[in-house]
């Protein structure tokens, strides 16, 4: 892919993703039952991620997200949002474990300056899983 006469430094999952992202929130609606959320921002950049997750038996089975970011925000969230709900969902100890690696080798790799934006989503996790853990104490 040509983008002004640049050749695109993206692989094209992470094109793939940046243009037609999984899981993205398009309604409210989407996320009523919803029981963990989690926001992060980076000063960096002035991104913000925002992540909401739904937990049965210990698993996230849904993931949706919103984002003010990148396209390698918006890729690497998009690629985790699939890791998390692929083969019945995640379990909440190996999401907390996920790290940007792995989401950024799905991804077929990331220029090495936009790194910093790709953690967002997994950050943004982190969080929503502790605010689901909050709620759901004992």
């Amino acid at each position: 892919m040509q983008v002004e006469g640049e050749n695109w430094f993206y692989s094209d999952i992470v094109k793939e993703h940046f243009l037609n992202p999984k899981n993205f929130l398009k309604d409210k609606k989407d996320i009523l039952d919803f029981n963990g959320y989690g926001k992060v921002g980076n000063v960096k950049c002035g991104d913000i991620m925002e992540m909401w997750i739904k937990i049965k038996n210990d698993k996230i089975i849904d993931c949706k997200w919103k984002t003010f970011g990148c396209a390698s925000a918006i890729a690497s969230t998009s690629m985790l949002s699939v890791m998390l709900t692929e083969n019945g969902g995640m379990k909440l100890n190996d999401a907390m474990k996920l790290s940007g690696k792995e989401i950024t080798d799905r991804l077929g790799g990331l220029p090495g300056i936009k790194i910093h934006c790709s953690v967002l989503g997994d950050e943004a996790l982190r969080e929503a899983i502790k605010d689901y853990q909050s709620k759901n104490k004992g």
